[in-house]
């Protein structure tokens, strides 16, 4: 059995936890500014309150009151001890964190807001001076929640004016909880490969692609002329002829132009990308990947030949490398 389970069963422990029961956690500590107009201003403003009542002193008079007053709910902004204190919180411990430990040894160490319950007994006007006390109302026995086994924690805080009346209370209830254990992670399946962009195929260029997939680089050619044209058209440019064949390219060429590409990225392709309009030894270009090659070593003019980029099972592109050195 493990400690923390021995502390469910300690009654010595449920005695600790009971005598906290109406035992002060934060003694009387006052605002660090009294109720003022600016402060008043601000906060209606973000709420956007617009009841007249808390910015003109007129419209305050019209309804009985002496002047403007603070919004009811601003009560706990008031004593809130701001951001110095709350990165640099001062020497020495209180009640309050003598309970949180006692949670904590008990295992309850996550904490959930359930509820807050005001009663206000005047409204403040520019010039009261809050002060605020907080002590345990309840703790109750363990109970078992949708979060976890936990205890609810109620807490009062009684606000005070400078004449130490009250002017408001404040129940605050918190779920004290064990944190359920976490899932055993699941294994989730590798997503699969990036596929490259598929090519706008239509009637006219149909026949490359499908060429290409038989690893033959096929170029259009007129049926009556005999001229060769690149990309594929449903008209020869030079005799305006709708009759065509194919006739297969040797495979070499020359780099024509080329860019070297880094962005936009794109999982399907490895960067940096060399992009190359490539001349084929037929007099026809096209665009196309250089392969084997760093982007440092290409060069206009250098003599490339065709390799087949099977990209996946329905898309095979071609490619060109640099063309093998000839001995002397």
């Amino acid at each position: 059995m493990t400690g923390r389970e021995d502390t469910r069963q300690d009654t010595g422990y449920e005695e600790r936890l009971r005598a906290f029961t109406g035992r002060e956690l934060r003694p009387l500590t006052p605002a660090q500014d009294p109720v003022n107009q600016p402060m008043i201003r601000h906060w209606t403003e973000a709420m956007g309150d617009t009841n007249p009542v808390y910015t003109d002193a007129g419209a305050a008079r019209a309804t009985g009151r002496g002047g403007v007053v603070a919004p009811a709910s601003m009560i706990q902004a008031w004593t809130m001890r701001g951001y110095a204190a709350t990165v640099s919180p001062p020497a020495g411990r209180d009640g309050f964190d003598e309970l949180v430990d006692l949670l904590d040894e008990g295992g309850y160490t996550s904490v959930v807001a359930t509820d807050s319950e005001f009663t206000f007994l005047r409204e403040l006007e520019p010039g009261d001076h809050v002060a605020v006390r907080e002590s345990v109302e309840s703790i109750s026995a363990e109970k078992r929640t949708g979060l976890g086994t936990g205890r609810f924690v109620t807490t009062l805080k009684t606000y005070t004016d400078q004449h130490g009346e009250t002017v408001a209370t404040q129940r605050w209830r918190t779920l004290r909880f064990r944190p359920a254990p976490a899932p055993a992670p699941v294994e989730e399946p590798s997503p699969p490969p990036a596929l490259r962009p598929r090519p706008a195929i239509n009637r006219d260029n149909a026949f490359f692609f499908e060429g290409a997939k038989q690893h033959l680089l096929l170029i259009q050619r007129c049926a009556a002329c005999s001229s060769l044209r690149h990309p594929p058209g449903p008209c020869c440019p030079e005799c305006n002829s709708l009759e065509w064949d194919t006739v297969e390219a040797s495979g070499r060429g020359h780099v024509y132009s080329y860019v070297v590409n880094h962005h936009p990225r794109h999982p399907a392709f490895d960067f940096p990308l060399v992009v190359a309009v490539v001349e084929l030894a037929e007099g026809t270009r096209l665009i196309t990947n250089l392969t084997g090659v760093a982007p440092d070593d290409v060069a206009i003019g250098m003599p490339v030949v065709l390799d087949w980029l099977d990209a996946d099972p329905d898309l095979t592109l071609p490619v060109f490398r640099p063309a093998p050195t000839e001995a002397p």
